[in-house]
């Protein structure tokens, strides 16, 4: 598939994450739930393993919502007036989000519960990770908070226009992470200046305004500065 097809239908598929986001208030109650979860479990230590089943369970109480507005979206489509059965289906829909909700709940219970019941008797230490896994989570919270921006404003879309920019977000991100992995001043300086290229391209193209470029970028920089110095 060519790179441009491939982006298009990235934006189709990323524009559907976002109009859930905008339309349903679980949705983004779930997003801020995701980014709280995954910001305390990489603060509490927990194991790889642990991380990786906390973060599969977000995903699938995610997947379960947006499922679930799909549902509902057809079922309005086909059912324009008052049915018992299309009740019966939403019905089905949202219970099952509530089973996915429930289940997620208690495994992070299960796998939380140690580590914060350390907190209370041994007080709060904050566990120092790798450079490399915190620009990987810098660049998926990053990614989160331009997506609730953007949900919450109700403009743009999620790859093109809208307050914050995405692109300036993401790109500052990167050059954030790369200056504390790299430590080198001419590599930091070449990845500032293609941030600042991308973040000026979407000025040019009239895609954003400068006043959502800056604000993209000052989120994508600030953000990854801070868990950079928070656990590293």
């Amino acid at each position: 598939m060519p790179l441009r097809k491939w982006v298009k239908s990235a934006n189709f598929a990323i524009e559907g994450i976002l109009h859930a986001a905008k339309t349903q208030r679980h949705l983004r109650y779930h997003f801020y739930s995701a980014a709280i979860v995954l910001l305390a479990s990489y603060i509490l230590g927990v194991s790889r393993t642990e991380f990786l089943i906390i973060s599969l369970s977000v995903i699938a109480v995610l997947l379960a919502e947006m499922l679930n507005t799909a549902i509902e979206a057809i079922v309005d489509i086909i059912s324009t007036e008052h049915n018992e059965k299309a009740r019966i289906v939403k019905d089905i829909a949202a219970g099952a989000v509530f089973v996915t909700a429930f289940g997620v709940a208690v495994v992070g219970y299960i796998i939380l519960f140690p580590y914060i019941r350390d907190v209370f008797n041994k007080g709060l230490y904050i566990t120092k990770h790798s450079k490399e896994e915190i620009a990987i989570m810098s660049f998926i919270l990053v990614l989160i908070l331009v997506v609730i921006t953007k949900a919450t404003t109700g403009k743009g879309h999620p790859l093109r226009g809208g307050l914050p920019s995405g692109h300036a977000a993401l790109a500052f991100s990167v050059w954030v992470a790369i200056t504390y992995i790299t430590e080198n001043f001419i590599t930091s300086i070449l990845c500032f200046t293609l941030a600042v290229l991308i973040a000026q391209s979407r000025i040019i193209r009239k895609i954003h305004t400068r006043w959502e470029v800056i604000l993209g970028s000052l989120m994508g920089a600030l953000v990854t500065f801070l868990l950079f110095r928070l656990f590293s």
